[in-house]
Formats: structure tokens, sequence, C-alpha cells
């Protein structure tokens, strides 16, 4: 009998249908945003009249911006360990912008935070970590096309 294993391509396969749901979600997001921020006031965090609704409004707006940015990045990424091209120049770049568009989501929830939502610190504060990971990985990207430049002259 055949033992049934989870693969790289398992692996590989979840995380491109992830990339997929969740640019739905964020599509769906943008379209019923007005209808979901007048929802969450009323029902779930109570309301914080005109100036709350349009700071969380404008900050899930302005989030969707890099949240787009990093979905593409993260289906070419994908796309490029598929074809088994994982330490390249392009990989880099778009881990690169994957960081900075979990600063500018850290930023804009900081604003958002101060201005109106204090509970948006925390969003900030777990989108700054994620950078700073994002960001190391990159790095440990970069050295290794860089090993692996050297190598290939080597041999």
């Amino acid at each position: 009998m055949k033992e049934k294993r989870w693969t790289g391509r398992h692996s590989l396969l979840l995380s491109r249908v992830m990339v997929w749901f969740f640019f739905i979600l964020l599509v769906l997001c943008d379209i019923t945003g007005y209808w979901l921020v007048n929802w969450l006031c009323a029902n779930v965090i109570g309301n914080r009249g005109l100036l709350g609704g349009m700071v969380l409004l404008g900050t899930m707006y302005l989030c969707s911006i890099p949240a787009y940015v990093t979905l593409w990045d993260l289906h070419h990424l994908l796309r490029n360990i598929g074809q088994e091209r994982v330490f390249v120049p392009q990989n880099v770049a778009s881990l690169r912008r994957i960081s900075w568009c979990c600063v500018l989501v850290a930023l804009i929830c900081m604003v958002a935070a101060v201005v109106e939502w204090p509970s948006l610190g925390m969003v900030s504060l777990a989108a700054g970590f994620m950078a700073l990971i994002v960001r190391v990985v990159k790095n440990v990207f970069e050295e290794a096309i860089t090993m692996k430049d050297e190598l290939d002259f080597t041999v």
C-alpha cells in the first residue's frame, strides 16, 4: 500500500491556492468596504461617529494597495519556485517589494491608531514584524545568489 505524503509540490499548490483565495477576499472587501465598515461600527466595535468610520474605511482602502502588490509578488515568487528558479534576482526584488509593502501597511495603521483606532496599533506592530522577517529572508536569498554565482564561476 502506497503511503500518501505531503510533498513540496503539494505545499506549492496550497500556497498558490491561498494567494488566489486572498486575492478574491481582498477584491470582495474592496467592493463591500463601505457596508463592511458600517456593519463593523454598528455591531462589533461600536459607533465611533463619522470620523471613526472614515478613518477605518480609508485605512482599509489604503492598505489594500500594498496588499495587491504583495499578492502579485507572491504569485510571481511561487511561479518562479514552481519553475525551479529559486535563487534568482527577480525573487529578491519580489521579496524586497513585499517587505516595503509590509512597512507601508505598518505606517498606515500606525497613523490610524494615533488618529482614531488604537487597536490598529497591534496590526501596525504585526505588519512591521512581518516586514522584518521578509527582509531577513530577502537578505538570505541575496546572499545565496551571490554564493551560487561564485560557485558557477568556480566550476
